[in-house]
């Protein structure tokens, strides 16, 4: 049924992208062109009635149907599936008419653009997760309805923009935490952990802050912060005892745990290991830093050095010294045999 639905899709795509121009009869009058412009509003020819509101404001730029032209031009080219020039258009008209009687119109229908500029053709037919895709329209959209709703609070408009925004609210909430959880994927537990941290402080009273305390939990246990990880712990139980992470009372990660054993240990099914485990809350990543930091440190002319330094210096030569010394097998097999 889905490739029918496609098919047909395309089908109408290809007629439109060859049908040729409406011609406009230049003799037509205002008020002709005005009627006729209401007469493919009606029957929903949204492609002609553009051609023809264009028409009509460009050739009575001042006349009595001009304003009105302007603002039935933004719901033509929402009907149209134009939401970029619906959008275009409701900031024309708002930036030349701010006092016109229906300027909330304008805002309604800008934010309606936005708000299905992702829900198109193909988005009617293909199980797409709206909470995974790139929320730049969802969050114009929230911010158009805002202006809405805090210009207009009155408006006719103001009660459905309110409940577009509950909506929305929802979806960039949970937007966030997908992001939080790819970040656990890859063991980035502190990107992880104030994308959580971000849901909680700022969707409050959304279905996702659960899951950002969710997430902000795991990732203290993985970094080893305890406390953090008790606090976020309690709150989760205290506010979502019944949260998917929670069994028994008891947390339980999502992710399992990296392997940081190196390919050798793996391969051998842990007989040889030439690297000793990492220490909690620590990563491969973090040891490079130290060891940079630590030949940035050793790269310091003399002169730059501390006073103590000699003395350190001194020290590590002894120890040097009487250290054990590497017998040819040991050189030989790089240390996996002594």
């Amino acid at each position: 049924m889905q490739v029918k639905h496609l098919l047909l899709i395309a089908t109408l795509a290809l007629t439109a992208a060859c049908s040729s121009k409406q011609v406009i009869d230049e003799n037509l009058s205002e008020t002709e062109l005005y009627t006729q412009a209401q007469e493919h509003l009606d029957n929903k020819s949204y492609t002609s009635a553009v051609d023809t509101l264009k028409a009509l404001e460009s050739r009575y730029p001042f006349g009595s149907y001009a304003e009105q032209a302007q603002l039935e031009l933004i719901y033509a080219y929402y009907q149209n599936q134009e939401p970029e020039a619906a959008r275009a258009a409701a900031d024309r008209f708002i930036r030349l008419h701010p006092q016109h009687p229906d300027a909330d119109y304008a805002y309604y229908l800008k934010g309606l653009a936005s708000f299905d500029k992702d829900r198109g053709l193909m988005a009617r037919f293909l199980p797409l997760d709206m909470t995974k895709r790139d929320p730049g329209a969802a969050r114009d959209s929230f911010n158009e309805f805002a202006q809405l709703v805090n210009r207009y609070p009155n408006s006719r408009y103001a009660p459905d923009a309110k409940a577009r925004m509950i909506y929305l609210r929802n979806l960039l909430a949970a937007y966030e935490i997908h992001v939080a959880n790819y970040y656990l994927k890859r063991q980035a537990y502190v990107a992880a952990a104030n994308r959580g941290r971000y849901v909680v402080e700022n969707f409050q009273e959304t279905p996702a802050v659960g899951d950002g305390l969710a997430v902000m939990t795991e990732a203290y246990q993985r970094l080893g912060l305890d406390d953090l990880s008790a606090s976020s712990l309690a709150t989760l139980k205290l506010n979502y005892p019944e949260h998917p992470t929670l069994e028994s009372g008891e947390f339980v990660p999502r992710e399992e745990e990296a392997d940081t054993r190196s390919w050798l240990s793996k391969a051998t099914l842990g007989l040889i290991d030439n690297e000793a485990p990492l220490p909690p809350g620590q990563t491969r990543t973090s040891q490079d830093m130290q060891r940079q930091y630590q030949e940035a440190v050793d790269a310091i002319p003399e002169e730059l050095q501390p006073e103590n330094a000699e003395e350190t210096e001194t020290e590590e030569i002894e120890a040097d010294a009487d250290a054990p010394k590497r017998s040819w097998w040991n050189r030989l097999t790089f240390g996996l045999f002594d």
